[in-house]
C-alpha cells in the first residue's frame, strides 16, 4: 500500500469514517444483525458533526433542483478551504482519477443524492467538467460554468460517476445508471472512496462500467491498520472471523456471550428495537425468545 493510502487510512479512522468496535461489543446494525465495524465515508468531510450538518443543508436545499448544486458547491468549497482532512481527500481523489482514467475522455462527472455530492460537485469543478446532479427520483440537472439547467439529451457522452462508497451497487442499478442512460449518455467509470467488497464492482462490470476504489474493505486493509496501531490484535481477530463468515462468526460470539442480547434489550430504544428484530428474524439460528 502506498503512502497516499496510508494517509487516507489515518483520515478514515481519525474522522470515524471507519469505526471498529471493542472486541467484546460488536455494533448493532439497522438490519438487526451485529458486526465489528461501521463505515460512514461521508465523515471524511471532516467529522461526523460536519457531515451531518451538510446532510441537513442538502435536505433544505434539494427541493430547488436547479439551485441545489451551486449551493452545495459553495458549501463544500468553504469546507475545502478550512478543513485539512477534506482538502487532502479531495486532492487525493483528483490525483487518483488522473492516475487511473484519461481525463480528456471524461465528458461529464455525475453524483447521486445525497452523499455522492460531498465529493462529486467539487471534483467536477477542479477537473473542469460539467456536473450532472442526479436526484433519487431520477431527475437530473447539469451545471456548466456556474449555470445549472435541466439535463437535455446527451449524445452518447461518457460520464464518470463519483460516490462515497459502493456496497452492492443497488443505487447505481436503480437510479444512477438509468438516469444517465435515459438521457442518452453512458456511465463509463465509477470512482468511490471505499468499496465494501460486497459485489458492487462485479455488478458494475455487468453494466460495462469500470469500477475504481481508493480503499477496499478486506482483510488486507485491517491487517495494515493493525500494523499502523489503529486497532489492536483482538479487534483484528474479530474482524478477520467476520470477513471470513459474517453469520457464523457473530453466531459464535452470541453463543459465548449470552448476556449480550439481554443487555441490548435493556438499552436505549434504538438498540432495543434492533435486538428485538434479531430475535424475531432469528438471523443466527439461536432460537432466542
Amino acid at each position: 500500500m502506498d503512502m497516499n493510502n496510508e494517509k487516507l487510512l489515518k483520515w478514515l479512522f481519525e474522522t470515524n469514517a471507519i469505526r471498529v468496535c471493542p472486541q467484546d461489543k460488536p455494533f448493532w446494525y439497522t438490519s438487526g444483525t451485529i458486526g465489528p465495524y461501521y463505515i460512514n465515508t461521508h465523515f471524511l468531510y471532516g467529522s461526523e458533526e460536519k457531515a451531518n450538518k451538510l446532510l441537513a443543508f442538502i435536505d433544505r436545499e434539494k427541493e430547488n433542483v436547479l439551485k441545489c448544486p451551486e449551493r452545495i458547491l459553495e458549501e463544500t468549497m468553504k469546507n475545502y478551504q478550512s478543513d485539512a482532512i477534506y482538502q487532502g481527500l479531495i486532492d487525493e481523489m483528483c490525483a487518483f482519477i488522473k492516475n487511473n482514467i484519461d481525463v480528456n475522455e471524461i465528458e461529464y462527472i455525475s453524483g447521486g443524492e445525497r452523499r455522492d455530492w460531498f465529493f462529486s460537485l467539487i471534483i467536477a469543478k477542479f477537473l473542469n467538467k460539467p456536473h450532472i446532479t442526479i436526484y433519487k427520483d431520477l431527475a437530473a440537472v447539469v451545471s456548466i460554468d456556474g449555470k445549472t439547467e435541466e439535463l437535455r439529451k446527451l449524445n452518447g457522452e461518457s460520464v464518470l460517476h463519483i460516490a462515497d462508497l459502493i456496497t452492492e451497487a443497488s443505487s447505481y442499478e436503480r437510479a444512477w445508471i438509468p438516469a444517465i442512460k435515459n438521457n442518452g449518455g453512458r456511465i463509463k467509470w465509477s470512482v468511490v472512496v471505499v468499496d465494501r467488497k460486497q459485489g458492487g464492482g462485479e455488478l458494475l462490470k455487468s453494466y460495462d462500467v469500470e469500477s475504481f476504489s481508493m480503499v477496499d474493505i478486506d482483510i488486507g486493509l485491517f491487517r495494515r491498520v493493525l500494523d499502523m496501531g489503529l486497532i489492536n490484535k483482538e479487534q483484528f481477530d474479530m474482524i478477520e472471523r467476520y470477513i471470513l463468515d459474517p453469520k457464523e462468526s457473530m453466531a459464535e460470539f452470541l453463543r459465548k456471550n449470552p448476556d449480550f442480547i439481554k443487555e441490548a434489550l435493556a438499552a436505549d430504544d434504538k438498540t432495543r428495537e434492533r435486538a428485538k428484530l434479531c430475535i424475531e428474524k432469528d438471523f443466527y439460528g439461536l432460537n432466542i425468545g
